[in-house]
């Protein structure tokens, strides 16, 4: 047989190999979800894979979903009362002072979210037409800071509000909303059925010990527009079944 005919064979099985390799490695470690056999969980928001890796101070959040993510996006509604925000976030055991917020405010989340009817980004252009005001069904990162609210629903989770008068320590990128919300400008990639979203962190900041889950959700602003402004009102679903946050970052 001819020996450039044998070098070029051994060539493309050693890339195919090497590539099947990657892919795998891409979904090894972290929180392994069984992909959802009932029908309910649309397979855009049908969690399989999460995991956090970092290098000295930059992590990168990663999720794997049954299939297409990102492609599903709210309806707009047309104003801010009621409308809603569709969400990747991955819940961490970091303090919520570890991004500028007051230390223990709640369960400190990076959230991916999309929602027509507003823009919480006022410092960029996602959608580069040169208005800042217009970007919030560009798919966007936040950290966000929950607690339990019964006001959102019996167990149900909210994004913490500031009360009026109040002046609590915040981050630089806050948006301006009257929650504990930053708007920190980390781009999130989606590819195929994966996002991931780099984040750096402080020096300061040790990531090594970040616990950490994922969950896809709906959350809704208040019909009154007022606290709370902002409920989780539709888990799809949960990495973990849980919210045990089972995830070690590198493992």
């Amino acid at each position: 047989m001819n020996t450039h005919y044998l070098l070029a064979a051994a060539t493309l099985t050693l890339a195919a190999t090497s590539f099947q390799a990657l892919a795998s490695s891409h979904h090894d470690g972290g929180i392994q979800t069984a992909p959802d056999k009932t029908g309910t969980i649309k397979p855009s928001f049908d969690i399989v894979h999460t995991k956090v890796t970092a290098q000295n101070n930059i992590a990168t959040f990663h999720m794997a979903v049954a299939k297409h993510a990102g492609d599903s996006k709210p309806v707009p509604s047309g104003k801010l009362a009621g409308s809603d925000v569709f969400s990747y976030v991955w819940p961490t055991n970091l303090n919520s002072s570890s991004v500028g917020f007051e230390d223990s405010a709640g369960i400190l989340a990076l959230a991916v979210t999309a929602h027509p009817d507003f823009d919480d980004t006022p410092l960029y252009d996602e959608n580069a037409d040169n208005d800042l005001g217009n970007d919030g069904n560009v798919w966007h990162s936040h950290w966000v800071v929950l607690q339990a609210n019964e006001q959102c629903g019996k167990g149900a989770l909210g994004v913490v509000n500031i009360p009026e008068g109040s002046t609590p320590k915040l981050p630089i990128t806050w948006p301006g909303l009257p929650i504990l919300l930053d708007s920190p400008g980390w781009t999130p990639i989606f590819d195929g059925n994966t996002v991931e979203v780099k984040v750096a962190f402080d020096r300061s900041i040790d990531i090594s010990a970040i616990h950490f889950d994922g969950v896809t959700a709906g959350l809704r602003v208040n019909q009154s527009v007022h606290a709370p402004l902002l409920c989780v009102v539709d888990v799809m679903d949960i990495a973990s079944g849980d919210l045990s946050l089972p995830g070690k970052i590198n493992q």
